[in-house]
């Protein structure tokens, strides 16, 4: 499958759903790493997907969202909970 034929389903795909975002594949790949990094998947290992060799690169593209900010939350305050006094 050609760059070009996987662009023309994107665009396809957003026409059908009547999108006038305009939305390219790397767009897709940034969505897909912000997912899996919220799913819990360990940045070094989403790093290894589109092969980045750095993961401060992969930590570039993979955005901030809430649902990361309530998990990261979520995981601090039971790690600190012990420490409580």
């Amino acid at each position: 499958m050609t760059a070009r034929s996987i662009q023309r389903a994107l665009q396809a795909a957003l026409k059908e759903r009547s999108l006038q975002k305009c939305v390219m594949f790397h767009t897709l790949r940034h969505s897909w790493a912000t997912h899996l990094l919220e799913a819990g998947v360990d940045l070094r290992v989403i790093q290894s997907y589109p092969g980045h060799s750095s993961s401060t690169t992969t930590a570039i593209f993979t955005h901030l969202t809430h649902k990361a900010e309530v998990l990261a939350t979520e995981a601090i305050n039971q790690l600190t909970a012990e420490l409580r006094w």
